[in-house]
């Protein structure tokens, strides 16, 4: 049984199209034909089927504890476990230098494939298959009402703040990508368009370029609040 073989018996998903579980696993320091595109699909359907299990595991729980719960179970450290369980750091196609700096256990790279994976099968056969895949994914992870008192990453604590103001929700976009495809510096800028404000984070990721530029508009809302 090859790899590939026995992830998708992993997933409980046998790809139609194989050529998207391969794409998925796909680093851009390995050709231009990477899976971005794919993370950032996977990205948004994973929210969606974590939010969805939590509006029916946790009903009397409000939408501000539901978010939180839904952050800490959808944070970079919970998807790089999932990828260790799926042994994913063994079939992800990465470049020679990638490889000799360690790209198979960096944690960025590994979360981002799980996305892209979640990605390629939502592509593949629907969100409903895609959905079961992230169901049977958290199977082993508790969830409880408890998750909710966690410590708020900067992005949620941001998207709550502007909702409680009835404020829009801040957009973020790369504005800068800088260095060697396996050491890559993200410029991400966050806007919150009724303050007219925009703040510029940077990181080894977008996930930790988007976190720093929410954690510096929150540090000037908070300035804000003190005048």
């Amino acid at each position: 049984m090859s790899a590939l073989q026995a992830l998708q018996r992993q997933l409980g998903h046998q790809f139609a199209q194989p050529a998207l579980l391969e794409l998925a696993l796909t680093h851009r320091s390995f050709s231009a034909d990477h899976n971005e595109r794919l993370e950032f699909l996977g990205d948004s359907v994973l929210n969606l089927a974590v939010s969805g299990m939590l509006y029916a595991q946790l009903s009397r729980l409000p939408e501000g504890d539901l978010s939180r719960i839904r952050a800490n179970l959808v944070k970079q450290d919970t998807l790089v476990t999932l990828a260790t369980e799926l042994g994913l750091s063994q079939v992800i196609r990465l470049g020679e230098g990638e490889l000799k700096t360690g790209g198979r256990q960096r944690p960025s790279i590994l979360a981002d494939a799980v996305e892209a994976v979640i990605g390629a099968v939502f592509l593949d056969a629907g969100y409903d298959t895609a959905a079961r895949l992230v169901h049977h994914l958290f199977r082993n992870i508790e969830i409880n009402p408890k998750m909710s008192a966690m410590g708020k990453d900067p992005k949620t604590e941001l998207q709550e703040w502007l909702q409680a103001r009835k404020m829009g929700l801040p957009v973020y976009q790369v504005t800068e990508t800088s260095g060697a495809a396996h050491q890559q510096t993200f410029v991400v800028s966050c806007l919150v368009a009724e303050l007219a404000r925009t703040e510029l984070g940077q990181g080894h990721s977008r996930r930790v370029a988007e976190q720093a530029a929410a954690a510096l508009m929150l540090a000037h809302l908070k300035t804000l609040k003190k005048r």
